[in-house]
């Protein structure tokens, strides 16, 4: 089977213990995540080759990080060397009412470095059927979104398919451009666009009429979102399925979860989960980017399918602690079929 590509920034996840405040923690607790990786590990449990690309240092902090992506069997040989330090980010989670908060100590971070011509992607896309990059990346520097638009190029040359989270963060768009101003031009070279409820918006300015995502009281219309899609497929008619993932904040514990895909004039909507005690839902969009890409990869006639094994993998995540979703294509399928008992297994 051909690889899987994602490129962007990995970081060394710095989190508070039991909830507490960052002013209340005597110590942190230390992971490695960051959008593109953690998909790239989804896809690595569920069997498909991967290959991560990043830009990191040469130190003993990049050494441990490329050691924790070799342990899920993502590809690590393609990753370059240079710049100064891994970016860090701190995370504080949330309960109830008081949501978490996250910290970025990210600038000047070797990817963020990055410029065009330092990677050769013809050599890295010549086994890969597949390359996924989020809006993150392009946020980081204009080297970083140059770099990006150089691989998606390249990639649609060799006839791969694209993928793109929007991601949008807007405490990271700090190097004189706006999200609006660079993603439209990297977004035109992709065949699958996923968004959360508020990332079209931000970037696009797309918008469902009617919707305060402050105030969902955990309920998600799926038909406001059929516009947002409609608008998205004409903006960006390369992109051949239109994807929105549907989050329902009752509070920081209690979430439902859900998701459409629009493709060919038809809008595909998913179960709709009620996740009640929310373990960490950081890295739950990766998780439905990697269990999205694994449907459309092995179901590829059958957009239902792939759509709800997305949803049911991210469900999962939000049960697993750190970025990554350490799941089984196994336990997806036993929650698809309904078995949501959690009854142990021996």
């Amino acid at each position: 089977m051909k690889k899987v590509i994602t490129f962007g920034e990995i970081m060394l996840r710095l989190s508070t213990l039991d909830y507490q405040r960052f002013t209340q923690a005597n110590q942190l607790n230390a992971t490695f995540g960051g959008g593109e990786a953690n998909v790239a590990v989804s896809l690595s449990n569920y069997g498909i080759p991967t290959d991560f690309i990043t830009r990191l240092p040469e130190n003993d902090i990049a050494e441990w990080c490329i050691s924790d992506l070799r342990k899920y069997n993502v590809g690590t040989q393609n990753i370059i060397r240079g710049g100064d330090r891994v970016g860090i980010y701190f995370l504080e989670t949330g309960a109830v009412a008081r949501a978490s908060k996250v910290i970025y100590d990210r600038a000047n971070s070797a990817i963020a470095q990055i410029k065009p011509g330092m990677i050769d992607w013809k050599k890295i896309f010549h086994d890969a059927q597949w390359f996924h990059w989020t809006g993150i990346t392009p946020s980081l520097s204009q080297g970083a979104a140059d770099a990006c638009l150089e691989a998606i190029k390249i990639a649609g040359e060799m006839g791969i398919t694209v993928s793109t989270d929007l991601n949008y963060r807007k405490n990271l768009w700090k190097y004189g451009k706006s999200a609006a101003e660079i993603m439209s031009a990297l977004v035109e070279g992709c065949d699958i666009i996923l968004g959360n409820e508020e990332d079209a918006e931000k970037v696009f300015g797309i918008k469902p009429e009617g919707f305060d995502v402050a105030r969902t009281g955990g309920e998600m219309n799926v038909n406001k979102f059929e516009s947002v899609c409609k608008q998205l497929s004409h903006k960006f008619p390369r992109a051949k399925k239109i994807i929105i993932t549907l989050r329902g904040s009752i509070n920081a514990n209690h979430n439902t979860w859900g998701g459409c895909l629009y493709s060919e004039g038809k809008l595909y909507n998913s179960k709709n989960y009620d996740i009640t005690h929310i373990v960490d839902r950081v890295g739950g969009g990766d998780s439905f980017m990697g269990g999205l890409i694994y449907g459309l990869i092995n179901f590829p006639d059958n957009d239902q399918k792939a759509l709800e094994f997305a949803v049911a993998a991210s469900a999962l995540k939000h049960t697993i602690y750190g970025d990554y979703n350490l799941v089984s294509i196994a336990e997806v399928e036993q929650l698809m079929a309904g078995d949501a008992s959690g009854r142990i297994s021996r």
